[in-house]
């Protein structure tokens, strides 16, 4: 879907001056076109989870003609909580996260990974705190219902991130479509600027209390 500058400026809940200025300084995805600045909406909404920008919760909410989007609970559900992950670098830690994802029994998890590995070439996906929410750049298509892996590392690595912190907590997305994809990313990322999810991912509780807090941020939104 393609918005316009003041659409955008809406979700990002920011001022049309301060949308140009992420363009040029930020690389907030863009096009110019007629004069005009047009923007992807699956871009703007991983753009803003990559870099902590609050978003309006009607970007992720359901509307028109589509079916409701799957709650942050329930992807946590489905994907579990993941305590002293292995690895001691960035690509042993995504295999070995890849290896605990949710996948269909033909799913190619060799394929998962190096689209993960690519995402990361083009950026890194840490978003600063410990956090990272490594992802393909596109949604791995297959019929079941979204899912986030919420897994701990045994150890904190390196993950290139903006503020330079080492990694302890990874959020990986396994989504059926670009809408699905885009949706769960900003849900994610508004639900890690509330303290008490924040805290409780922070001290690594254990998944009923994770879930329990993701389902109070989702009771929250409007």
């Amino acid at each position: 879907m393609q918005l316009t500058l003041a659409a955008v400026a809406g979700i990002l809940q920011a001022s049309e001056n301060t949308v140009y200025r992420w363009i040029n300084e930020k690389n907030l995805p863009a096009e110019y076109v007629n004069g005009q600045y047009r923007f992807n909406r699956a871009q703007v909404l991983e753009w803003a989870a990559l870099h902590r920008v609050p978003i309006q919760p009607a970007a992720f909410a359901a509307g028109g003609d589509f079916p409701p989007l799957a709650r942050l609970d329930d992807a946590l559900r489905a994907g579990g909580v993941v305590h002293g992950l292995p690895g001691d670098d960035k690509p042993a830690v995504l295999r070995a996260l890849v290896g605990r994802l949710p996948l269909p029994a033909d799913a190619e998890r060799e394929a998962v990974l190096q689209m993960m590995l690519a995402r990361e070439a083009a950026g890194s996906t840490g978003v600063g705190d410990g956090i990272a929410l490594p992802h393909p750049r596109f949604p791995i298509v297959h019929p079941q219902p979204p899912s986030v892996t919420l897994a701990f590392p045994a150890r904190p690595l390196d993950f290139g991130a903006p503020d330079g912190k080492p990694v302890h907590t990874l959020f990986a997305i396994v989504s059926p479509t670009v809408r699905v994809h885009s949706a769960m990313l900003a849900r994610l990322a508004f639900a890690l600027r509330q303290p008490a999810f924040q805290e409780c991912v922070r001290r690594q509780a254990p998944a009923d209390e994770v879930l329990a807090q993701a389902a109070r941020v989702e009771d929250s939104v409007p």
